[in-house]
């Protein structure tokens, strides 16, 4: 009986081609390890963004709930979630976005991103710092003196009391 090289394929060959394989796959994913998008956004809330039919929520940073309410300086109630949406919608101007996303989403299937401004300016570092948002500490410590700022320049939600959007969330509420 005659075997013919070219029908036949030697076992080491096989090994050699998945090897190869598994080369290019971990290779093709270590390069998508953080994607980079740009495009128009839609802002939903004050720390997640739409954009490309994609979600992204803002990673180190947690904005007021679009239905929270805080007290101001007077002891008057103030829509803050709503005003912290409504000021980074402003900051925008419907503006490019550049987001750098992370490879692994939050528990609800979001992208996390880091995301800047069409001039470059930090998206997080900027609704921290306005008082719009805080530093997300149990994520992140990068946007703490950005958070120390506003709070000592009595910006944003820092101009009364509130209550933590995290701790809003578990249905903690002013008095």
């Amino acid at each position: 009986m005659t075997v013919s090289t070219r029908a036949y394929t030697f076992p080491a060959m096989n090994y050699l081609k998945a090897g190869t394989a598994i080369v290019m796959l971990l290779a093709a994913v270590s390069l998508s390890a953080s994607d980079q998008i740009t495009g128009l956004v839609r802002v939903v809330d004050g720390d997640t963004l739409v954009m490309h039919e994609r979600k992204i929520r803002l990673s180190g940073i947690d904005a007021p709930e679009a239905r929270q309410n805080c007290l101001d300086e007077n002891n008057q109630w103030f829509p803050c979630g709503h005003e912290a949406t409504l000021a980074l919608v402003r900051r925008n101007s419907g503006n490019q976005v550049s987001c750098v996303l992370n490879p692994q989403p939050d528990r609800y299937g979001r992208a996390l991103g880091t995301c800047s401004f069409s001039d470059n300016e930090s998206m997080q570092s900027w609704l921290v710092r306005h008082g719009w948002a805080v530093a997300y500490r149990r994520y992140s410590l990068q946007y703490v003196h950005d958070e120390e700022f506003a709070r000592t320049t009595r910006a944003g939600i820092w101009r009364g009391r509130f209550i933590m959007p995290w701790d809003w969330r578990r249905s903690a509420r002013l008095d």
